[in-house]
């Protein structure tokens, strides 16, 4: 490890950053490095300017792609280099405003039914029955589960816990996993790992399960296990839980961030379809 990368994740852990922003970060710097191949302190203001060009025009990056580029090369210029180039404030990724993909209720249970591999299976069924996301999945400790009171502690982004409902179906699954997978701390341990000192299941080989089962499934929906959360969020809406108490499920800080499923649900587009056509019915 060079002492330039050493020093931006000392400087990542004071800003109390999640191992995976961690290492999205260093490995878009690590692009930022290997497209001018030369290390990051020898690049000019100007060449970090085409670098941005060349990833929006000619590349054409995703929108998301760009902003996490962009955020780590300004934690590196900003904070590890002291470097305040005015053209770090002009760049701007698109603009892009686009819904999520939902899942129905039966899909999510096809496509969960053709997980193959139990720690998986039972893994992605805990991120739909608690709506979280793929890291807090992967990552809940045994002592996260709070059965007296039906709750699961979650960590969630920017070091945040919140306690999301636990269904009590779920609990019965874990339940029923953990006799034959007793492992702590981690309560859906890795394959493979060393039982003397256990890892948390991989994200990658959960993204992987969730793509073959989809595609076992007959589900004709570009979906991801990100998907899961947006369709339990959606799904509890259809039930008329509390918009405000779903943003307080989801870990979410701005309720406009929750407010995007009003547009997902069908009963919100059957009430707006009965408004339109009592309006046309008096033209």
């Amino acid at each position: 490890m060079t002492p330039l990368r050493s020093r931006m994740v000392e400087d990542m852990q004071l800003h109390g950053y999640s191992p995976n922003t961690q290492r999205v970060y260093l490995w878009s710097v690590a692009s930022l490095a290997n497209h001018y191949h030369k290390s990051p302190e020898l690049i000019t203001e100007e060449e970090l300017r085409q670098y941005f060009l060349d990833l929006t025009l000619v590349q054409k990056v995703s929108r998301a792609t760009a902003t996490i580029a962009l955020c780590a090369v300004k934690f590196l210029f900003q904070h590890t280099l002291q470097r305040s180039w005015t053209s770090l404030e002009l760049i701007r990724p698109p603009q892009l405003q686009k819904l999520p993909v939902v899942l129905s209720r039966e899909e999510v249970r096809q496509i969960l039914a053709g997980v193959e591999i139990l720690v998986y299976r039972i893994c992605l069924t805990t991120i739909y029955a608690c709506g979280l996301r793929v890291s807090e999945g992967a990552h809940l400790q045994v002592q996260d589960v709070d059965s007296s009171r039906m709750l699961l502690r979650v960590l969630g982004k920017g070091s945040r816990e919140r306690l999301v409902p636990l269904p009590e179906k779920t609990l019965y699954s874990l339940r029923e996993f953990w006799r034959t997978h007793r492992s702590k701390p981690w309560l859906f341990p890795a394959r493979h790992s060393d039982p003397q000192a256990p890892c948390p299941v991989a994200i990658d080989n959960l993204q992987g399960a969730f793509a073959r089962a989809l595609q076992a499934s007959g589900v004709h929906k570009a979906a991801h296990v990100h998907t899961l959360r947006h369709s339990y969020a959606t799904h509890l809406l259809e039930a008329r839980v509390n918009l405000r108490v779903i943003q307080e499920v989801l870990g979410h800080r701005s309720p406009k961030t929750t407010a995007l499923y009003t547009h997902l649900t069908p009963a919100v587009l059957q009430e707006a379809s009965r408004a339109i056509n009592e309006v046309v019915n008096g033209l």
